[in-house]
């Protein structure tokens, strides 16, 4: 017997699939793979984090359930953190709720506010649960250009003029998974004064505030003033301080949001397990100069790439922020699409990458790599990768070879 569940039948193939089903061959075969494709941080998680998890753990009293919204003492060193990055002032306890990851807040947060057929307005391409937790809990969606440049705000007033129902939130990712653009803080003023007046919520994700290259620091939407009337922004852990598999994460801003968001977490979790949670508040608390040379390792990461593919023949823009490099297909690739080069260069390079168009139809021309191997390892994906280009001629060949038996 086989059934449709409507929800998962709103979900189209994951694209990731293939290319990760491919390295797993490929790996199962003896082939040493460069895995730059999922953005999972291969630094460790710093010592005194670690320690604080294994003496935490020691209490029996930690064993017992959590707290949904997230134990005080890490509200208020989340409280603390916006203070000092942001001048941004919280009230721990109902401007802060603690998430399993940003991932999961962003979804309950969808479960949370959405009716059958809200609206809302997401850019394209996007990390995926940003568009699909909304269409997992059956809302509709209107793309709009993922640069913050000038053609932002009129595509903005043109998706709520032509959208009916009226929007209900407007999704924001700076910087930007997987774009690594990033935004202003004058960007966010015009879109807060917009949202204020059409009345609007503004969903900000910053999962990656804290890596940047440039000496300048990535804002927080919350910083316009009057900009917590409408706005909940979601951080993690995961990225700042390679925590990713600790599933560490916060939401804060406006109260009603906050509130709808630790209702129905109250409903389906009891919070991370506690002596996580009191690891997470040392690190928040703590001495950051591990958040300073984690940054060091991804802008040294990045320069290496990023050189290294210019000597091969393939100018990539060198991202202001984020671990990720946003990468426009070489031109004698082009005509393959963003899947069909990442599973060629995965068989001739040995690289494994992103392709664009897994990040919805606007990433297609584009692949997504990621600064998440040493950088030994990069350099010998470049060399790789140069080789491949070296042979494109013979490589495309073979791949039409391939693609013709098995169609």
């Amino acid at each position: 017997m086989e059934f449709n569940f409507h929800r998962i039948k709103r979900l189209p193939p994951y694209v990731f699939a293939e290319v990760n089903a491919m390295k797993a061959r490929s790996r199962a075969a003896g082939d040493d793979i460069i895995d730059l494709g999922m953005g999972n941080p291969d630094l460790p998680t710093p010592q005194h984090i670690v320690d604080k998890l294994c003496e935490a753990a020691q209490d029996p009293k930690s064993h017992r359930y959590s707290a949904s919204q997230g134990i005080k003492g890490l509200r208020r060193a989340f409280v603390n953190y916006y203070q000092r990055r942001f001048n941004v002032s919280l009230d721990p306890d109902k401007e802060v709720c603690v998430t399993l990851g940003s991932k999961e807040g962003l979804a309950n947060l969808a479960s949370a506010i959405t009716g059958p057929g809200d609206v809302f307005l997401t850019p394209n391409p996007a990390y995926p649960i940003h568009p699909f937790g909304f269409i997992i809990a059956d809302g509709a969606l209107r793309y709009l250009p993922y640069l913050p440049d000038a053609d932002f705000m009129p595509a903005l007033e043109r998706a709520v003029k032509n959208s009916q129902p009226k929007p209900k939130a407007l999704i924001l990712n700076y910087p930007s998974n997987p774009t690594a653009t990033v935004a202003s803080l004058d960007f966010y003023s015009q879109v807060v004064d917009f949202c204020r007046h059409h009345e609007i919520f503004i969903l900000s994700d910053l999962a990656y505030a804290e890596i940047y290259f440039d000496g300048i620091p990535p804002p927080s939407v919350l910083q316009v003033p009057g900009a917590r009337d409408i706005t909940i922004e979601f951080s993690s852990m995961s990225k700042t301080y390679n925590m990713p598999g600790w599933r560490v994460g916060f939401a804060a801003g406006n109260r009603q949001l906050i509130n709808a968001l630790t209702r129905i977490k109250s409903y389906l979790d009891y919070g991370a397990f506690t002596p996580i949670q009191v690891a997470a508040a040392t690190a928040l608390n703590g001495p950051q100069t591990c958040v300073e040379e984690a940054r060091t390792i991804y802008r040294e990461r990045r320069d290496v790439l990023i050189e290294g593919l210019a000597q091969a023949g393939w100018n990539v823009p060198s991202p202001a922020a984020s671990m990720f490099c946003w990468a426009p297909l070489p031109e004698q690739f082009k005509h393959l699409g963003s899947l069909e080069f990442s599973k060629l260069l995965l068989t001739e390079a040995k690289v494994a990458v992103s392709p664009g168009t897994g990040f919805g139809e606007n990433g297609e021309g584009f692949v997504r790599i990621a600064l998440v191997e040493n950088k030994h390892r990069i350099r010998q994906g470049v060399r790789n990768i140069k080789t491949f280009f070296g042979n494109a001629v013979s490589a495309l060949s073979n791949s039409e070879a391939r693609r013709a038996v098995a169609s």
